[in-house]
This record gives structure tokens, C-alpha cells and sequence, in this order.
């Protein structure tokens, strides 16, 4: 009986060490990597001070400097006239010609960095806008050519997006004017009637333009931020039905298509929102139209309505848009809400292509816009994991914020 409580307490002595040396080795670990901590950030701070002393990284330091490195050779220089019984102005012709080289020498190194910017500024003024400076320096220039390149970038990507906007929108004004134009010379040579049918397709050509023109004066409002918000509480049910009733009216007009089913899924049927009615009516429009377009054939979009994660009441709203087709890739989804995205797809209306998105007649601003919309009120928009299809999900705050 002893023998076993003796090999019990060993067992037990033994878990214990075990358990301590673990403890004391994790807090060693802990303490080593604090003291790490702490010393990398007492070394970062003396080395952001020595900053204003180093010439390598400061151009007030280099000048500093090369005063001292003037002045001390100099001085030497005068020394070693006292003892060598040089003339004076032997030793004041050399240290004037070694001071002008040594400044030569830092002024070109200070200066050649705004000669490589004045180059590239000529080139940009020219409309070259892939140039850039080089960054290798450490000191205020360095930081000066760091700005420099990032706002070479922002000018690059503006003049492409506006070289994007005068193409797609020739496009996208040429295929409606171009059939239109087809449309009313069969009427005028005799080739075809005046029939309803004839009629209908010029009317889906002129709807196509007007939908054009209202997303430029949008996307215009969206950049001079002119648009006032007038919200007010209204029914989620009667307002969604409204809006997929339009949507179902639109369908063959245009590039909507007639084989595809709208679903309305609002929970609780009583639901009530906080929103600009006229703004969610184009969000949720764009939504659905962009759904539509890229369905399978006899797909199905589904709009749904919950309540806002928010206060009881103060009519928050999360809405989803979903269909049935390929989807978003990941890479892609961050993309989908910039202008003119996924322009000129080369896939058919029943499929994506990367970032294939182009709502409202291909060109690639109704969703642009549809961020607009949801971020005035103070919303969010983005594209949601989905185990089918695409799944967009925004989400407004009613009340509880500040309305733009």
C-alpha cells in the first residue's frame, strides 16, 4: 500500500514539474519577445531622432555637413601653412578649390532628383503618363519622389478611365443609333411598315439611349455630390413588388430578357424603412437588371428584405439580390463597383467574365452607381459569399446615423 502511494506521489511530483518548467518556459518566451518588442521600438524611435544628423536621410543634415567638412579642411589647411611656412594665399587658393568641389559634387547629388522630376513633369505635360521618378533616396527627396510617382499614378488612371468613358459611351451611342437609324430607313424606303412590332424595337433602341443618358447625369451628380437625400419611412412589400413589377414590364425592351422569374422574399411582411425611395429605386433596379442579364436561361432572381441588424425600429434595412448564374470571382469582387468595369465583354449575356459586370446597357456604371446610392445614405453594398450564382447584399442604417 505505501509502495503504491509512494509511486503515486512520484507521479504526481513529476506532472507538476513538468507543468511548471512548461509555465516558466512560456513566460521566458513571452519575456524574450516583449523585450524584442521593446527594444526594436527604443531602436526605431533613436533612429527616427538621429534623422536631423544624418546626411542620408536628411538634405538639412547633408548641408550641415558640408559646412563642417569646408570649414574643418580649412582649418587644416591653415595649420599646416603656419608649420610649413607656406604663403597664406597658396593655402586659400587650395582650400576655395576644394570647397567648390566638395559643393559641386553634393549640389549635383541634391539636384538631380528635381532635374529627373522636371523630365518627367515635360513628359507628363505631353501626355506620358507611364514615367516615373526613381525612389532611391532616403531623405526629402526620396519622400518628394515617392508623392511624385503615386500622383503620376492617380493622373494615369484618370486619363485611362477617361479614355474608357469616350469609348464605351461611343459605343454604347453607336449600336442603338446605328439600329434605330436601320429601323427608320426600312420605314422610309418601304422595305418594312410602320407596325407595332417595327415600332416596338425603335422604342427599345430610344429606351436603351435614355437609360444611357441618365447614368451620365447620375454618375455627373455623383462627382459634384449635389444630390440631397429625401427620405422617409415607407412599406418594404408594396415598394419591392412595385420595383419588380416595373422590372417584369421592361422584360424583351432593351437587352432585359422574358425567360427569367423575379422572387420577392420579405420577412416580416410588415416591414418598414428609413430610405430615399428614389435612390433604392435605382439601386434595386441596377440589381436586378444587372441579375437579369446575367441568368441562365429560365433562371430565377430573388430579392430579399430582412430587418437592419440595428435598433428596433428605426428602419434599418438588409437587402440581397440573388441569381443563378457563374458568379463573381473573388479577385474580382472588390472591382465589380468601379466605373466602367467589365466594359466590352466578349461573353454572351448568360455568362461573367472576371469582372463582366455591365448594368445598364453594358456601360459598367450601374453599379458604380448603385454604391453611390447605398454609401449616400450611409449604407454599405458588396458582393456576398454565395454557395450559387451571385449574391449582392446591402445594408442601409435608418436612423441610427446621420443622414448626408
Amino acid at each position: 500500500m505505501s509502495v503504491s502511494v509512494s509511486v503515486t506521489l512520484r507521479a504526481r511530483t513529476r506532472s507538476c514539474a513538468r507543468r511548471v518548467v512548461r509555465f516558466l518556459g512560456r513566460a521566458l518566451v513571452r519575456c524574450r519577445r516583449a523585450a524584442a518588442r521593446q527594444g526594436a521600438e527604443a531602436w526605431g524611435q533613436l533612429w527616427e531622432g538621429l534623422r536631423p544628423v544624418d546626411p542620408y536621410r536628411s538634405v538639412k543634415a547633408a548641408l550641415g555637413w558640408l559646412v563642417i567638412v569646408s570649414v574643418v579642411i580649412t582649418t587644416l589647411l591653415a595649420l599646416f601653412a603656419v608649420q610649413s611656412a607656406t604663403e597664406l594665399r597658396v593655402i586659400t587658393i587650395i582650400s576655395i578649390v576644394a570647397s567648390l568641389l566638395i559643393t559641386q559634387f553634393v549640389a549635383q547629388s541634391l539636384t538631380a532628383p528635381l532635374d529627373e522630376m522636371s523630365s518627367v513633369a515635360k513628359a507628363m505635360a505631353g501626355g506620358d503618363y507611364s514615367r516615373r521618378v526613381r525612389g532611391e533616396r532616403r531623405d526629402e527627396f526620396g519622400e518628394l519622389a515617392a508623392n511624385f510617382n503615386r500622383m503620376a499614378a492617380d493622373l494615369e488612371a484618370v486619363d485611362q478611365h477617361r479614355k474608357e468613358l469616350v469609348a464605351n459611351v461611343s459605343h454604347e451611342l453607336r449600336t442603338p443609333i446605328a439600329a434605330l437609324r436601320a429601323v427608320l430607313e426600312n420605314v422610309v424606303d418601304g422595305v418594312s411598315d410602320a407596325d407595332p412590332e417595327t415600332m416596338r424595337t425603335a422604342l427599345s433602341q430610344t429606351e436603351r439611349l435614355g437609360r444611357l443618358v441618365d447614368h451620365l447625369l447620375d454618375l455627373s451628380r455623383l462627382d459634384n455630390g449635389v444630390v440631397p437625400l429625401g427620405s422617409r419611412r415607407f412599406e418594404v412589400w408594396p415598394y419591392l413588388a412595385g420595383v419588380l413589377k416595373e422590372a417584369n414590364m421592361s422584360k424583351g425592351s432593351g437587352h432585359s430578357r422574358k425567360d427569367v422569374h423575379l422572387h420577392l422574399d420579405v420577412s416580416p411582411p410588415e416591414l418598414r424603412a428609413y430610405a430615399d425611395p428614389e435612390r433604392l429605386h435605382q439601386v434595386v433596379a441596377n440589381l436586378i437588371d444587372n441579375a437579369v442579364k446575367h441568368s441562365p436561361q429560365h433562371g430565377r432572381v430573388t430579392v430579399r428584405a430582412r430587418p437592419g441588424a440595428a435598433a428596433e425600429g428605426d428602419g434599418s434595412l438588409e437587402m440581397e439580390v440573388l441569381d443563378e448564374g457563374p458568379g463573381i470571382p473573388e479577385s474580382e469582387r472588390d472591382r465589380v463597383f468601379d466605373r466602367f468595369n467589365g466594359t466590352h465583354s466578349t461573353e454572351s449575356a448568360t455568362g461573367r467574365k472576371g469582372g463582366g459586370i455591365s448594368p445598364g446597357g453594358g456601360t459598367g456604371l450601374g453599379l458604380a452607381i448603385a454604391r453611390w446610392a447605398v454609401e449616400l445614405h450611409g449604407g454599405r453594398i458588396r458582393v456576398a459569399e454565395s454557395p450559387r450564382g451571385c449574391r449582392i447584399q446591402l445594408t442601409l442604417p435608418g436612423t441610427s446615423q446621420p443622414q448626408v
